[in-house]
């Protein structure tokens, strides 16, 4: 109960709370507190390959962790299908994250200027983000895709994910899954923990005022 309920119950607050708190007495560093300025020769093609493949890969997580596999098998989607597509999307949105990850990477750790703006809670965020995304490579090209054996997370994992919103957590579910998949499921509540402390919450920052304004350019 204290690994599959109270901590990623308090992971959850500290993700809520932490972001409040952060909005209210520190907006002036909500911010990506950009280095583009210091640095642009791998940020160019680094940045957008870690930001639209995160995006892919977080997606394909909703639909995968969201939705049971009865919805799916009663619009007419096999699990064989599911299985293959899913895999095969999550597979290259992983890859492309990973890529552009460690460009991110190696740019921070070869530039001195960019370097010194690195903070220790990033320094933190990217190191569960690091083996995050490796775990998430490693399942899915090795436990669903080459593999004869393919494991569904969604009868296990994806159980216990949604039954903590329900406030009636599933442990038999997730602590009957694979050990990889143990680890990547706790890890990623320690990840969003940390999310509201780090310089990613820059992602909430979408320029919503400007919808309907085409006039007017944001870059």
């Amino acid at each position: 109960m204290l690994l599959w309920f109270i901590f990623p119950d308090g992971a959850a607050s500290a993700f809520l709370v932490g972001h409040y708190g952060r909005e209210r007495t520190d907006d002036f560093a909500w911010t990506s507190r950009s280095t583009q300025l210091l640095d642009r020769r791998v940020l160019g093609w680094a940045s957008p390959a870690f930001h639209y493949g995160a995006l892919a890969a977080i997606g394909g997580h909703v639909i995968g962790l969201c939705i049971p596999p009865s919805v799916t098998a009663s619009i007419g989607i096999s699990e064989d299908f599911y299985r293959w597509f899913a895999g095969i999307a999550g597979g290259i949105a992983g890859l492309v994250t990973l890529i552009g990850f460690l460009g991110l990477v190696y740019r921070r750790a070869s530039s001195a200027r960019v370097r010194r703006t690195t903070t220790k809670i990033d320094l933190l965020t990217y190191l569960l983000l690091t083996v995050l995304i490796v775990l998430g490579c490693w399942m899915t090209f090795l436990h669903t895709l080459f593999t004869d054996h393919p494991y569904n997370y969604r009868d296990t994992i994806a159980v216990w994910w949604r039954s903590l919103f329900y406030l009636n957590p599933n442990v038999t579910a997730a602590t009957g899954a694979p050990l990889i998949y143990q680890l990547h499921a706790i890890i990623s509540w320690a990840f969003w923990a940390t999310f509201p402390f780090s310089r990613l919450v820059h992602a909430w920052s979408i320029p919503l005022q400007y919808v309907g304004r085409p006039y007017i350019l944001y870059r």
